[in-house]
């Protein structure tokens, strides 16, 4: 079982951090001008996206989901049921950011840079929410 908590962690670490940096080229790319610099993070966020973010959210999900079914752990606690409804709006928000990726990808973003600054901030909120749901377990 520790393997699983360890992988579940590990994938948990690589998913955020595309959460945290794919926004902050979101900021880059709606900063920048020449078409050469555009191209080259259309490349970057492609390649954030599909090959690091979104296998480390499934993977995510499938090793918590394993340490849930397969072993009980939070089955049944309120903790859980509250880690699950984080994890929910946390996909929402990694496919809003393919959305955006797409957008991009198009040339037909909508946002400037202070919009995915602001963007940015968010996973922040549900990694404290979902860290604390893990260590103190409330009730």
């Amino acid at each position: 079982m520790l393997w699983i908590k360890a992988f579940h962690i590990i994938f948990m670490v690589t998913w955020f951090a595309g959460l945290f940096y794919l926004p902050r080229l979101f900021v880059y790319h709606a900063m920048a001008n020449d078409p050469a610099t555009q191209a080259q993070f259309k490349i970057m966020e492609r390649k954030l996206y599909f090959g690091i973010m979104t296998p480390g959210g499934v993977l995510t999900i499938l090793f918590g989901l394993w340490l849930w079914l397969g072993y009980g752990i939070g089955a049944g606690k309120v903790w859980l049921a509250a880690k699950f409804i984080l994890v929910i709006i946390l996909v929402v928000y990694h496919l809003w950011c393919g959305h955006l990726v797409k957008r991009f990808r198009d040339d037909v973003n909508s946002h400037g840079h202070v919009f995915y600054r602001w963007f940015n901030e968010f996973p922040v909120l549900i990694l404290v929410g979902a860290v604390l749901l893990a260590v103190f377990k409330p009730a």
